[in-house]
């Protein structure tokens, strides 16, 4: 089980970003990667095609997991990601609150 999943509210921990909030996109395991919401955005020269034009446009690069942390459910603060085995089904927690994390 990921600790951080698409959907996540996450806190950004280091770089130019650092105390933005923002909803993870997209997770690449292999790369040890993920694309956030409004976070480290990077501008991109683009070559017209069929359904797109041409011009500089924004979006967002993948930053590393080890400068996010996913935001406590009760106060928004970055903390760590435990597991907890609840009945039959395995679940996150925020350390910090002790409150379980639904993705």
């Amino acid at each position: 089980m990921q600790k951080i999943r698409k959907g996540d509210k996450v806190v950004v921990l280091t770089g130019k970003d650092k105390g933005r909030t923002g909803e993870v996109v997209q997770v690449m395991p292999k790369e040890d990667r993920a694309v956030v919401r409004g976070v480290n955005m990077v501008k991109r020269h683009q070559r017209q095609t069929q359904n797109q034009e041409a011009g500089i446009i924004t979006k967002e690069a993948p930053i590393h997991l080890s400068n996010i942390a996913i935001a406590d459910p009760k106060d928004g603060k970055p903390t760590r990601v435990g597991f907890k085995i609840d009945g039959d089904k395995k679940v996150r927690v925020a350390k910090r609150s002790g409150e379980v994390i639904d993705g």
